[in-house]
């Protein structure tokens, strides 16, 4: 066979079926890769030249090819064959037909193997940094909003119960530092990326006299990889980018499905712009939080996403196997699909209405000042279980009468328990209730002022770091 489209036509006698061929084609989907393939080539061939393995005009064939293909691929003019297996297979050709011999001395002292390694790494590290920008893109609304509404409460809830009231930007604030937690997880992603494996060839290395370090630098890697087994067949770094994916589609769920709670009737909490809703085909009066809901619903498809990809590993022996060109489309599937639905959040809450008089209504219900009133009796010395159970008849007598605790008097009070003293009303005071989570990280306002600021240093931190990678 002396097929000039395949890679290894010497050694066979018989072209591929013809479904197979296409079963085991992976170019609609590692087509992608195009942009950093043609750039670790052309690092390649420059290291080939230096080091005098390939000649100088060569390697400038080579450049001149791979940089007229960039611009034929960028400029939608590149015409990918029926019969080009991947990417690298389908620059290759176009290459050789451009560049000749020079073109087929390219792939001396590389294979396929580390050449898809070192695309994907270099992929990943730029996913992970566009990610963490939208990640932090939607931090820096959280953190507009929660110092627009710093002062207004709402209830805060557990087991979907209300439970004790809370400022808004407290609450806003825990989804940003839910991201925070998401860009760590980035820029661990990026670090796990950042380790060039070209020159580990198939699985054993090269005899060529390569210079790993200088394609490395060239690259913008920070460090080469030890071992040549390892290099071809790790995907931690995309187990690793895809687990961060999963984590953050999880945040954005949560957050999604408060989203949808707070702007139904019951609650009325929120109001969503129109542009991110929807109506009804046959009820005029509907206004549906689709958006929400549709990230809320694609969150099981990325943890699905890392589940494909971990069972598809787990059972490989070393080195390359056939097995790993599934790793791409589940890893892309879950970057497209956190970055798309960190905009559409990120949209809806810039445009999103706080009805604050209705979260205020909502946290004079629901007894939420009942630990404050046992926390009063506590600081007196009454033991807490003991305060725990009066307050406990105390809001049981305010559901059979109606009432709530700020309408007990201080002789209702003190008929529960001689304990109380004049002061006690205070302790049913929503904002006094507010005011007084004092402790590091709780709701109280001036812990809420130091939450917030540092909240914003860790932003400065993280867009920094996000620019600079950029720049390398």
């Amino acid at each position: 066979m002396n097929d000039a489209k395949s890679a290894w036509g010497g050694r066979f006698t018989k072209p591929l079926d013809a479904f197979v061929t296409e079963f085991g084609a992976s170019l609609p989907v590692d087509k992608r890769l195009w942009e950093h393939d043609i750039r670790g080539s052309i690092a390649h061939a420059r290291m080939l030249a230096n080091q005098g393995i390939i000649s100088i005009a060569d390697a400038e064939a080579i450049e001149l090819g791979l940089s007229e293909i960039y611009g034929e691929i960028e400029g939608g003019r590149f015409v990918f064959d029926s019969e080009d297996e991947d990417i690298h297979m389908a620059v290759e050709r176009a290459l050789a037909a451009k560049a000749g011999d020079a073109g087929r001395r390219l792939h001396t002292a590389r294979s396929r193997n580390d050449q898809v390694a070192l695309d994907a790494r270099m992929y990943s590290k730029d996913a992970a940094l566009g990610l963490a920008q939208a990640a932090n893109d939607l931090r820096a609304t959280l953190l507009a909003l929660a110092d627009e509404h710093f002062a207004v409460v709402l209830p805060g809830y557990t087991h979907l119960q209300k439970a004790q009231p809370v400022l808004l930007s407290h609450h806003l604030l825990a989804y940003s530092w839910m991201l925070a937690r998401d860009v760590d997880r980035l820029r661990h992603a990026y670090a796990s990326a950042d380790v060039m494996p070209l020159g580990s060839a198939a699985l054993a290395g090269t005899s060529f006299p390569i210079d790993r370090h200088a394609v490395a630098r060239e690259l913008g890697f920070g460090s080469v990889s030890t071992n040549s087994l390892d290099a071809v067949s790790d995907r931690d770094f995309l187990l690793d980018l895809t687990y961060g994916c999963a984590v953050a589609m999880v945040h954005l769920s949560r957050l999604c499905e408060e989203l949808v709670l707070w702007s139904s009737d019951e609650f009325g909490f929120v109001t969503m712009d129109d542009s991110f809703s929807t109506g009804s085909s046959i009820m005029p009066q509907k206004k549906n939080p689709d958006f929400a809901e549709l990230t809320r619903g694609k969150t099981g498809r990325v943890v699905g996403d890392l589940t494909s990809l971990l069972v598809m590993l787990k059972g490989l022996p070393l080195a390359y196997n056939k097995d790993m060109q599934e790793d791409k489309e589940p890893v892309f599937d879950a970057i497209d699909t956190l970055a798309a639905c960190l905009r559409a959040v990120n949209g809806m809450m810039a445009s999103l209405r706080f009805d604050t008089d209705r979260m205020r209504v909502g946290a004079r219900g629901g007894f939420m000042a009942a630990t404050d009133l046992a926390d009063h009796l506590a600081s007196r010395g009454v033991p807490f279980r003991e305060a725990h159970e009066v307050v406990g008849r105390l809001v049981l007598e305010c559901e059979r009468s109606g009432r709530t605790l700020q309408d007990l008097t201080l002789d209702d009070l003190k008929a529960a328990s001689p304990v109380f003293a004049d002061d006690a009303l205070d302790a049913v005071d929503i904002d006094a209730v507010v005011a007084r989570r004092t402790s590091e990280g709780g709701t109280g306002h001036d812990a809420v002022r130091v939450q917030l600021e540092r909240a914003r240093e860790a932003l400065e931190v993280d867009v920094a770091w996000v620019a600079t990678r950029a720049r390398a």
